[in-house]
């Protein structure tokens, strides 16, 4: 049995860490907990954008456009990326519980 090993990062986050090429991206992919705050947050972000109507998907969009924006600034500075993370997954979570609150589905 032959065990091979590629270069690159052992963690995995919600892009292709191959093409990562922005600091916070490299960033992130460097980081195993950065890397699982970012699977997180994709994967709330998603499930949310599929329960919501199509107005308030764009306006989602447009709030996740801007937050990405404000990681880049955090360039290589892990305990700024993971403060960035947290913040947007605290603020998806209140949006799932606004939304929940409102139902049945």
């Amino acid at each position: 049995m032959t065990i091979t090993f590629s270069a690159g990062s052992a963690f995995s986050a919600s892009f292709d860490c191959t093409r990562a090429r922005l600091p916070d991206e490299r960033t992130i992919c460097a980081s195993r907990q950065l890397s699982e705050m970012d699977v997180e947050m994709a994967v709330r972000f998603q499930m949310l954008t599929g329960l919501v109507a199509m107005g308030t998907r764009g306006d989602m969009q447009d709030e996740q456009q801007a937050w990405l924006k404000s990681r880049q600034a955090c360039g290589r500075d892990e305990s700024c990326l993971r403060a960035a993370y947290r913040r947007r997954i605290a603020a998806l979570r209140t949006e799932y519980a606004h939304l929940a609150s409102r139902g049945p589905f």
